[in-house]
């Protein structure tokens, strides 16, 4: 059958309209009767749409359409409708194409070729921090500081979104880019009306967070990866992947009294975890789908990179489109989607036969006990039970002076920091009413939060506090300490701001284990504060009985959490909500028109953005004396050799263990005046208090290059008496800071490895992990196994990503760090994935020659890599679309 465009497209006809699309049942004869997972289905129409037998040639389709176990592991190529940023990773990928620009005008060719090729959205909501609380004051004084201190970001990002085309940017103060994507941006289905009869397709996404799996609950596929990744989308090149494992997950039963969605999301993140599902998507179906509104839909989707799946994909139903009435979508648009979702094979109920998954797993909700996760990962779920003995015996790995001295004094267990933040929890109406249905009736018994314990409330959208005031709820909230800090990623992402200083004293003399409890998605290793040890994920609900009790020690279900204004104890289940009053406050007060009103000057932003000064011009005005914006170094020395080469006497630079996060490659948080970041600001005059995070700095990359491995949490086993950002160089036996010593060896032109455990780059889609990596002169990471987007993300960067095989590990490889390493057999082969050698040549002499894998793994990811990087291999690109006559004549 000949596959042209008369023959794969369909028309559909809504509202009087035609329009069309390429339709998948066109290619049944390559499917072999299976039934095709709703995610293969949306990932063949892309095929289909991009078909030309060069780059998408028949025997793709034929992967996708017979998707089975053989399918499985073959490249596919994705073109993305669009992209999705939050200020942090963003920026950086921005301050890419803008000094492409430069270099373009440099060299005379026209800098204005440069420009996103598809939408680009970029919401900032990763800056603002809490420094103040508790106070009906706190958002507007923490949103004037973050304007403070980020007015030369928000200037470049203004200029951006001048200078750029397809490029719009969500100014502070609006929200978390996944839930203004959730409620507003998201369209399901998209729509191209550039021809007479509009060309309709699935709405696609990759964003520059790991959450950008959010957004599947509203049956948008879409994932998430590093600005890297996101450049390659933005430029019109599409993203090489391995066709996946599909695993169904089959939804029964539903939520018992007492249990929320924030339960259940712990409970299924430690499931998948276990289970593995690393670089799988994961797609849900069966009847339990039914009760599932769709705000719980995100929630679990939500935290697919914390299962470790690429996304968590929901199917289009009568839900999805209840939804989209309630965010205030035309009726038009939502007529619009069914007919193309029933016409594309993409609807959903219950009664449709399963689709050919890789595997079927079963998620049954009635099983889902109240939980926490912590205190260190957010697959570490314990039944809340069971909280105050888990923390009893991890403490006592923490040697500690402070012992509890009364009920108002913080001992050990004290929880020094509640936050109701993150997209994952306060895009869900129910979780947030249930925090302020609790807070009421504690306010009701004359309860209030502990005296240490710093309380916030950062909501992801606009709209949370538009219905806790109409219900009431806001007030009672505010009396405990839960007043709105702002509109943003805050403490989840480690802007937490800093503890009241008669606490923080108190934690460093006593050495007190203070612990933070958060209705977040990540709780990793000194991510949340530097002074907090133990960090524990929960609803929001909990969140604020938490701050009651003050203390993780507490066993909620059999200890009172305070005393009542009449001397009596009081208990969780006295002050515990009403799901049923929570079902009626959600009907009676979450109205379309809250959303609408909310997003209707979304891109305005307020007077600040409006008189917020921004250069003119094509290019970028650069400044010199800028610590916040510097042109990045990464494409400014023009083309240089293909990379794809053999590894020879590298030296190792660390040697880290399991589960090495991206946060403790590249931190987020605090910057502190010992580090070599800190001292670096200090040498340029910047005073300590005007640090900033890490965060904030990622547009210097003087910053962030010492900042990589930089958490105080790391632990490198070549120094095992230490515990931070230290290593030894040998032959020499000297502790240096990791930036010192790759700084040192870069000096010798002498190349360096690190070697890593399981999972290594678990966590945020963070792109300075792997650009700090670079600039720090290592050459490659051999690792056990790797998470998906930083394996990605270093090889795009030109870091050779190298897994040993099953069985052997760093510990078998009884490594010491005065090894020389080679990498052999790198430029032998284009197969994918592809053999090499480890040689390791130890002190004495002696030599071990290992098989391992180069996980450069599809042929764009060699292509990039041999051109040293994907930011060169799109300047070159750059450089073609942009030269002048005058230029192409000499």
């Amino acid at each position: 059958m000949e596959l042209s465009p008369e023959h794969i497209q369909r028309t559909l006809s809504v509202g009087g309209r035609e329009f069309r699309y390429y339709a998948v049942d066109a290619v049944d004869h390559l499917s072999g009767g299976i039934c095709m997972p709703r995610t293969i289905r949306i990932l063949l129409e892309n095929q289909l749409r991009h078909f030309d037998g060069g780059a998408v040639r028949e025997e793709s389709l034929g992967f996708l359409a017979g998707y089975s176990a053989r399918s499985v592991g073959a490249e596919i190529l994705f073109w993305p409708s669009r992209v999705l940023m939050q200020e942090a990773a963003g920026l950086p990928g921005m301050l890419d194409l803008a000094s492409m620009r430069d270099l373009l005008s440099k060299y005379g060719y026209d800098p204005k070729v440069v420009n996103p090729h598809i939408p680009v959205d970029l919401v900032i909501d990763h800056s603002v921090m809490v420094d103040h609380f508790g106070s009906e004051e706190a958002y507007q004084l923490n949103l004037d500081l973050e304007y403070k201190r980020n007015e030369e970001r928000y200037s470049f990002l203004k200029w951006a979104q001048r200078s750029f085309r397809n490029f719009r940017v969500v100014p502070p103060g609006q929200g978390i880019c996944h839930q203004i994507n959730l409620e507003h941006l998201a369209t399901v289905v998209a729509c191209d009306d550039n021809e007479d009869v509009p060309l309709v397709f699935p709405d696609t996404v990759i964003g520059t967070d790991s959450h950008t799996t959010m957004v599947n609950a509203l049956s948008v596929l879409g994932w998430g990866v590093g600005a890297i990744e996101g450049e390659i989308a933005m430029m019109g090149e599409p993203l090489s992947m391995l066709l996946p494992h599909v695993v169904g997950v089959e939804v029964i039963g539903s939520l018992p009294a007492g249990s929320t969605v924030t339960d259940a999301v712990l409970t299924l993140t430690e499931m998948l975890r276990k289970r593995g599902v690393v670089g799988r998507f994961v797609e849900f179906f069966g009847p339990g789908l039914t009760g599932l509104k769709l705000a719980d839909r995100a929630t679990l989707a939500n935290m697919a990179p914390d299962y470790g799946a690429t996304c968590g994909y929901f199917p289009i139903d009568e839900e999805t489109l209840r939804y989209l009435r309630e965010t205030g979508r035309s009726d038009e648009h939502i007529d619009l989607v069914e007919a193309y979702a029933r016409a594309q094979g993409l609807w959903y109920d219950s009664s449709m036969p399963i689709p050919n998954f890789s595997e079927i797993l079963t998620f049954d909700l009635s099983s889902v006990e109240p939980s926490v996760s912590g205190p260190g990962r957010p697959e570490q779920r314990i039944s809340l039970s069971e909280v105050a003995e888990q923390f009893a015996r991890y403490k006592d790995a923490w040697p500690s002076e402070a012992q509890p001295s009364g009920d108002e004094a913080p001992a050990n267990g004290a929880v020094v920091i509640a936050a109701i933040t993150s997209c994952a929890n306060t895009s869900n109406p129910s979780a947030m009413i249930g925090a302020g249905l609790l807070a009421r009736n504690a306010v009701r018994l004359g309860l209030s939060a502990k005296p240490w314990v710093k309380t916030s409330m950062s909501p992801g959208s606009r709209v949370v506090v538009d219905y806790l005031r109409a219900a009431g709820l806001e007030e009672p909230l505010r009396k405990l300490g839960f007043d709105t800090v702002g509109f943003g990623c805050m403490t989840c992402v480690g802007n937490s701001g800093p503890l009241p200083e008669a606490v923080a004293r108190l934690i460093e003399h006593q050495q007190l284990h203070a612990v933070s409890v958060l209705s977040g998605n990540r709780n990793f290793e000194a991510r949340i504060h530097r002074l907090v040890r133990s960090n524990y994920l929960c609803s929001p609900a909990l969140v604020v009985a938490y701050a009651l009790a003050g203390n993780v020690s507490v066993d909620l279900l059999t200890q009172p959490i305070g005393t009542a204004e009449d001397g009596t104890n009081v208990y969780l289940r006295d002050v515990w909500p009403d799901p049923d009053e929570v079902e009626a406050i959600s009907r009676d007060h979450i109205v379309s028109g809250l959303f609408t009103d909310s997003y209707d000057s979304v891109f305005d932003g307020g007077a600040r953005w409006k008189q917020l000064d921004c250069p003119e011009g094509d290019t970028f005005s650069w400044y010199e004396g800028s610590d916040y914006i510097r042109m990045p170094p990464f494409v400014e020395h023009g083309i240089l050799p293909p990379s794809l080469d053999d590894l020879r006497s590298a030296r190792v630079l660390a040697i880290l263990g399991d589960q090495v996060t991206t946060d403790h490659i590249s931190p987020v948080g605090e910057i502190t005046c010992g580090s070599p970041a800190g001292q670096f600001l200090q040498n340029r005059g910047v005073p300590p208090d005007e640090f900033n995070s890490y965060a904030s700095r990622r547009a210097n990359y003087e910053v962030m290059t010492r900042g990589t491995f930089a958490n105080p949490r790391l632990k490198n086993e070549m120094v095992p008496q230490s515990m931070g950002s230290f290593t030894r160089i040998f032959p020499g036996a000297d502790i240096f800071s990791i930036y010192d010593a790759a700084t040192e060896l870069q000096r010798q032109s002498v190349p360096s490895v690190i070697f890593a455990g399981k999972q290594y780059g678990t966590g945020s889609a963070r792109d300075w992990a792997a650009r700090g990596t670079y600039l720090l002169g290592v050459r490659a990471v051999v690792a056990e196994s790797f998470e998906r987007i930083h394996r990605s993300n270093l090889a795009l960067m030109g870091v050779l990503p190298v897994e040993l095989p099953a069985g052997v590990t760093r510990g078998s490889l009884m490594l010491s760090g005065d090894e020389t390493i080679d990498i052999i057999g790198v430029s032998e082969t284009m197969s994918t994935p592809a053999n090499v050698v480890l040689r390791i040549t130890r002190k004495d002499g002696q030599v071990l020659e290992q098989p391992a894998i180069c996980r450069l793994d599809t042929r764009m990811e060699k292509n990039y890599f041999r051109a040293g990087g994907v930011l060169k291999y799109i300047y070159e690109l750059m450089l073609e679309q942009g030269k002048s006559p005058a230029v192409a004549e000499n």
